[in-house]
């Protein structure tokens, strides 16, 4: 910092930021000025370096565009001055992360609270509208044949588990009945654009003074892929009954939000791109998330993690893929 003319002297108000993420998160001052560094897990893996250097590469090219977000101040990609991990430095967000508190203007307000629904949206259609090479992320991705490879790409995955003797094998719904409704409604084409991955509403930040995004958290699934899979992943996520924890939190609690076709509406508002195939995007993210948090159940059962977090996931995963069917059937 003293190199790079972000202050002097000690740092203060030094105090943990906490959250759904294993990623160390630290805020702090500087001669009066507000920090956050975020780092790689206290316990590196083989990719934490690898994750953390992707997002602030992205919150840098953000910077050049109208999506809210944490902006970046400085990063460090030497990975000796903490003990192995890079790392960087963004601004605070002054906002609240409506998954975990409602601030009272907005638990007691239920056109605020729809408005707030309809944000989430615009924030995704501004993602989407961004020109990945005109930013500099043109080889972040792998944009041709993203959406054919998505199908095996995830039951790889599931087949993956199988690895921890303990895990007894997927009992979470119709997986091959999914996984071939995917491949025969893929969409013919599709345009490139920014995926940041994880798109739902615990993973914004409001404005306290009303229902604006603040900032879009958590890049580190992002992609060049399909944006529209960032709306269907939304949509599979939204009030989703029996996890309202995951996705949403106290927003999805207090109630009061649009419904999935106003949110499509929104967005086909707010966006050139083609969303006659919502459906589809929908169905694929609760295929490819389901498979993802059945992850964590697995590795609970084979002791890596809180059995009570991985059956909560795996209860999960059977309500994405029940969403899944009933989306199929056109329900």
């Amino acid at each position: 910092m003293d190199a790079r003319g972000l202050g002097s002297g000690p740092l203060g108000a030094v105090e943990p930021v906490t959250g759904g993420t294993q990623n160390v998160m630290v805020r702090f001052e500087r001669e009066g000025r507000g920090y956050v560094l975020r780092r790689g897990p206290r316990h590196l893996r083989p990719r934490s370096n690898d994750v953390i250097r992707r997002e602030f590469t992205i919150l840098d090219a953000l910077a050049k565009t109208d999506v809210p977000h944490a902006r970046l101040i400085g990063a460090c990609g030497d990975t000796s001055v903490l003990g192995g991990a890079v790392f960087y430095l963004m601004e605070p967000v002054a906002g609240f992360n409506a998954g975990v508190e409602l601030p009272a203007l907005h638990a007691g307000d239920v056109a605020l609270r729809r408005e707030m629904g309809f944000s989430i949206v615009d924030a995704q259609a501004r993602l989407g509208a961004v020109d990945h090479v005109a930013v500099g992320l043109a080889e972040l991705g792998r944009p041709d044949g993203f959406l054919e490879r998505q199908v095996p790409r995830w039951l790889r995955e599931l087949d993956s588990y199988a690895a921890f003797p303990e895990y007894p094998g997927p009992a979470i719904g119709a997986v091959d009945e999914v996984a071939r409704w995917l491949d025969e409604h893929r969409p013919k084409s599709y345009m490139p654009g920014i995926l940041h991955g994880d798109f739902h509403a615990s993973n914004v930040m409001f404005s306290r003074a009303g229902a604006d995004v603040v900032a879009v958290v958590d890049w580190e699934m992002c992609t060049i892929g399909d944006p529209l899979l960032d709306l269907g992943w939304l949509l599979a996520t939204w009030q989703l009954p029996g996890s309202p924890a995951e996705f949403g939190g106290e927003l999805a609690r207090a109630g009061g939000l649009p419904t999935p076709s106003e949110l499509v509406a929104r967005y086909s508002e707010q966006s050139q791109r083609d969303v006659t195939a919502i459906r589809w995007y929908t169905v694929l993210a609760c295929f490819k998330l389901g498979i993802i948090l059945e992850g964590s159940y697995a590795r609970a059962l084979a002791g890596k993690a809180p059995m009570s977090v991985g059956e909560a996931l795996h209860g999960t995963t059977l309500r994405l893929f029940e969403r899944a069917q009933t989306l199929m059937s056109g329900e």
